[in-house]
């Protein structure tokens, strides 16, 4: 259905929520809610505008299964455990923009609309990169305060979809240079140990990504070596200009030697948390199945209180309680759903994760001017860029996350049932080719020789395994030559 309006939609849906922080209650609640209304109406007008897949995907039903399940199973978890309505509320209402955002992107867009949708959130990453920043900053404070403050939740997001560009796509501009090194900068800025781990680990998965043999990956390793080379050389020149974070940088990696215990403190908190997490989930045979449901109070383990001596009193230790989304994404949704709920989710991420990339090294490496094949490869690093971020914290902690993951899985889902419904095509028809070949036929169907109707090689089970010369399936190359780049190749960053 055409609709003159969907791109306006689609940055309602996404944008407002780039600007969603966290305040007072009595402060921000309001602002909050103005933010959230509209993307999640603007979501339901692109799920009532969006076109319909024609065909059936077994990856689609597959992790819209698995998805419905998580949804679902919360509601049940809720009722069985009667847990604070209010927590429960704010802690699944990012999963609920994620589900919104996944059904908005788990669409048959047109390759206009598909170039609408990625900018759109390509941009509203960038504005919530920037408002991030500023607010963090404005909030007044030295970088010890303002640290946690200036990180956007979906910096890593942005820092695949760039690293897409250099690595995979190999499209380089002043802009996407510029500002990758404004997310290095900040990533500094902010000493936060987790996001640069993040980000060697999205930059070793592009690398892979992006070489289908070892003859392609030694290659991209060598291009690799030299791109860390010059972030290393402006993290040093950044240390030698600003001595006062390179400091923080040596206090935070030495910061264990000077506690009692020679342990890190956060590393602690963050293993107490899962301890109890993980003990109040297992309680139980009840508990182990359905979980603690979401928004369900959790502590600190006492098992961790001596390695914290000097850090906590055992009085503020144990008056230590929390119901937000914990912060190791694994381990709360075992907490929150159990066995049967929770670990739905991170199966239907990983298994696409798994699924989608080993299918872009084939597609890449034997139909490079596939279409939609770009866009499956941003997905899939917007997508990695979830377990990268659970290191520090939980992804799904936020609602502009949510809607950016769920909208980025949604493209993954579809790009990949595209494709793979283009290879079966064409694996089909040089099936046929091949048949007829090598048996004589005519047209008349009881000659001798003459191959069934029901027989034929078209009525075959269709592999999804790639043919051998599937860049001229139809449907599934653009119509360029192999060195042109397909459509949507570079739909969001200025040719600057």
């Amino acid at each position: 259905m055409r609709n003159k309006f969907a791109v306006v939609w689609m940055w309602l849906f996404l944008l407002p929520l780039a600007f969603d922080f966290k305040g007072a209650e009595t402060a921000s609640k309001a602002i909050q809610i103005l933010l959230t209304v509209p993307s999640i109406g603007a979501g339901c007008f692109l799920l009532l505008i969006a076109p319909r897949f024609a065909r059936r995907s077994r990856m689609r039903t597959i992790i819209t299964s698995l998805f419905l399940l998580t949804m679902i199973g919360s509601v049940a978890t809720q009722v069985l455990q009667g847990n604070d309505s209010g927590n429960y509320m704010r802690v699944i209402l990012p999963f609920v923009l994620m589900l919104l955002g996944y059904f908005v992107g788990c669409r048959p867009w047109d390759s206009q609309r598909l170039e609408q949708l990625e900018r759109a959130m390509y941009w509203s990453m960038i504005a919530s990169l920037v408002f991030s920043f500023g607010f963090g900053m404005a909030t007044g404070g030295g970088l010890d305060s303002v640290r946690f403050r200036i990180v956007s939740v979906t910096f890593l997001c942005l820092q695949a979809l760039l690293l897409h560009e250099f690595v995979v796509a190999k499209r380089i501009t002043k802009f996407t240079v510029l500002l990758f090194l404004a997310t290095i900068v900040i990533e500094l800025l902010s000493v936060t140990r987790s996001l640069l781990v993040g980000t060697v680990l999205l930059f070793a998965y592009a690398t892979w990504l992006a070489a289908p043999s070892i003859k392609h990956l030694f290659t991209a390793g060598l291009r690799a070596i030299l791109i860390l080379s010059l972030l290393g050389a402006m993290a040093a020149a950044s240390a030698a200009f600003f001595p006062t974070v390179a400091e923080h940088w040596v206090q935070r990696m030495s910061f264990a030697k000077d506690t009692e215990s020679g342990r890190d403190p956060t590393t602690i908190t963050r293993l107490a948390e899962m301890k109890d997490q993980y003990d109040q989930t297992t309680a139980s045979a009840f508990s182990t199945i359905v979980g603690m449901g979401y928004g369900h109070d959790y502590r600190y383990s006492p098992t961790y209180l001596p390695d914290l001596a000097g850090q906590f009193s055992k009085k503020d230790f144990y008056a230590i309680k929390e119901w937000a989304a914990g912060h190791n994404f694994w381990v709360y949704q075992f907490f929150a759903g159990g066995l049967l709920f929770g670990l739905a989710l991170p199966i239907a991420v990983l298994w696409a994760l798994w699924r989608g990339s080993m299918a872009y090294r084939s597609w890449r490496h034997r139909a490079a001017d596939a279409l939609y094949l770009p866009v499956l490869g941003r997905a899939l690093l917007v997508v990695a860029a979830l377990p990268a971020t659970s290191i520090g914290g939980n992804p799904l902690g936020n609602r502009f996350s949510g809607v950016v993951f769920g909208v980025a899985l949604g493209l993954l889902v579809a790009s990949y049932a595209r494709i793979a419904h283009a290879m079966r095509v064409r694996a089909a028809e040089t099936a046929a080719q091949q048949a007829r070949g090598r048996r004589p036929y005519t047209h008349a169907p009881n000659a001798p020789g003459a191959v069934p109707p029901d027989l034929r090689p078209h009525e075959e089970p269709l592999p999804e395994i790639l043919p051998t010369h599937a860049s001229s399936a139809p449907g599934l190359s653009h119509g360029q030559g192999r060195h042109e780049p397909p459509p949507g190749a570079s739909t969001f960053a200025p040719n600057a």
